[in-house]
């Protein structure tokens, strides 16, 4: 039933917006050198490696090696990047994502396998979140733990959300979870 949802919802919500994947394609171009759509290491359901998709919306430097999460003002985040990330345009390519059967609409967001053994270390059900595919949109996303994980309390909010939902998945829950993505995108709160 979810896996029918994925796909005719995911199948609509590309249809009507690849037009955009052209115009962002050009913006981030126009904007700073470097790839337009980029690959990165996700966990997926039960914990198996896949590569997201998304739009590039920071610049291309070579850091330290370890993963960081993007914070308010952030100077790797290019010009067009600030507009996809706060309207989250940057994440539409991960429409491919759930018509491959590799994400869901609805689900926990996936993390960087970092972010993944530094939260567990956390929050000691943190790998049940795994039980399910990963989503583009998810409670925890809704219920404002959007964006950067700071504190032990951002991370344990933002699991005590993602495990609600594993616990009580529904076509319904999904449904309000899509309809208040839409709000909270709008809103822009944590986006950056």
């Amino acid at each position: 039933l979810k896996r029918g949802e994925d796909i005719v919802a995911g199948s609509l919500l590309l249809l009507v917006t690849l037009p955009l994947f052209p115009i962002i394609a050009l913006a981030i171009k126009l904007d700073s050198p470097g790839p337009v759509v980029f690959r990165q290491r996700r966990s997926g359901r039960n914990q198996s490696p896949f590569d997201v998709f998304k739009f590039r919306t920071m610049t291309m430097q070579h850091g330290t090696g370890e993963a960081q999460q993007a914070t308010a003002g952030d100077p790797r985040i290019t010009r067009v990047g600030q507009i996809l990330r706060r309207t989250s345009l940057d994440e539409l390519p991960q429409l491919i994502n759930v018509l491959k059967g590799e994400m869901s609409l609805v689900g926990p967001r996936p993390h960087l396998a970092e972010h993944d053994e530094r939260f567990a270390a956390i929050v000691d059900t943190y790998p049940h979140r795994h039980q399910v595919k990963p989503g583009l949109t998810g409670l925890a996303q809704v219920s404002g733990f959007r964006g950067e994980t700071r504190t032990r309390d951002c991370v344990e909010g933002r699991v005590a959300a993602d495990l609600n939902y594993v616990r009580n998945w529904s076509l319904w829950l999904d449904a309000k979870i899509i309809a208040r993505t839409f709000i909270a995108v709008a809103s822009g709160r944590n986006a950056y």
